[in-house]
């Protein structure tokens, strides 16, 4: 017999899966290019490519500082020794932090048409919390975005972190209240630079079917997002996450209540 798959409680986007972006979004990002791949027209291809960029791990403001080196610990004392028998001058015992600069690697889609030498058609952007903080990773991705609509190649958002600064290419002010949802999706379509459409995404509800768009005489390839991210819990095993703990960033609280009455009926709390 075959077991019962793996769900989640939450209707739609886990909150707590947000603590495993990772292994979240590299999964996402897969099968979000398999969803396409079979739905593309002939002389369309979905690749994944990637940005590389440094992350300083321990730094607030994630920015890189080229200077910084690691320091070996445990000489402090004779250091301090050292620096007072030559000039006399009592130097200050410092803390030494170890700074290592991690390189990271942030995984896209590109629609590619081979015809035309590999032209890009549409890029799928899922976001990280990399992209919405400050730092090398806002930083590629704002010239990243800036670069496709300057193309005037297709761009789709998929925002699935509630945390960080909303870095999407439509001003959060220019979006409707209606559809300020702790999870978005914007479509921005290259023949129509002027336009930017918009999918809310609530806590309390499935995530929507969205539009890909292609070439501008191609019809739209349908995604289903729910379904995308039921395979990431259900492959990635996520039956053990810690509903009984606040998820990080922690609810709003319009959602607090909805939540704890969810998770105490999925008998999760």
């Amino acid at each position: 017999m075959k077991p019962m798959a793996l769900k989640s409680p939450f209707p739609g986007m886990d909150p707590y899966l947000e603590s495993h972006w990772r292994d979240v979004h590299a999964s996402l990002v897969i099968y979000l290019r398999d969803a396409i791949q079979p739905r593309l027209p002939a002389g369309l291809k979905a690749r994944v490519d990637e940005r590389v960029f440094v992350e300083c791990q321990g730094l607030a403001s994630r920015s890189i500082y080229p200077d910084v080196r690691v320091v070996e610990g445990g000489r402090g004392r004779k250091r301090k020794a050292m620096a007072t028998g030559q000039s006399g001058i009592a130097v200050a015992e410092p803390l030494v932090l170890h700074v290592q600069d991690e390189p990271m690697t942030e995984t896209y889609i590109e629609i590619l048409d081979v015809g035309t030498g590999g032209r890009v058609v549409t890029v799928i952007e899922i976001l990280s919390p990399t992209n919405k903080s400050d730092g090398p990773g806002r930083n590629l991705y704002v010239r990243k975005q800036k670069e496709v609509l300057a193309a005037e190649a297709n761009l789709v958002e998929i925002d699935l972190v509630r945390g960080g600064e909303r870095v999407l290419s439509v001003d959060w002010t220019q979006i409707p209240p209606s559809h300020r949802t702790p999870y978005i999706v914007c479509v921005r379509r290259g023949h129509r630079p002027f336009e930017a459409e918009i999918y809310r995404a609530p806590l309390q509800e499935r995530l929507p079917g969205i539009s890909i768009p292609l070439r501008e005489d191609d019809s739209d390839v349908p995604v289903d997002l729910q379904a995308l991210v039921d395979r990431c819990y259900e492959d990635g095993d996520y039956g053990d996450l810690d509903y009984r703990a606040q998820p990080v960033p922690p609810f709003a609280p319009e959602d607090a209540a909805w939540a704890d009455e969810l998770l105490r009926a999925a008998r999760r709390r």
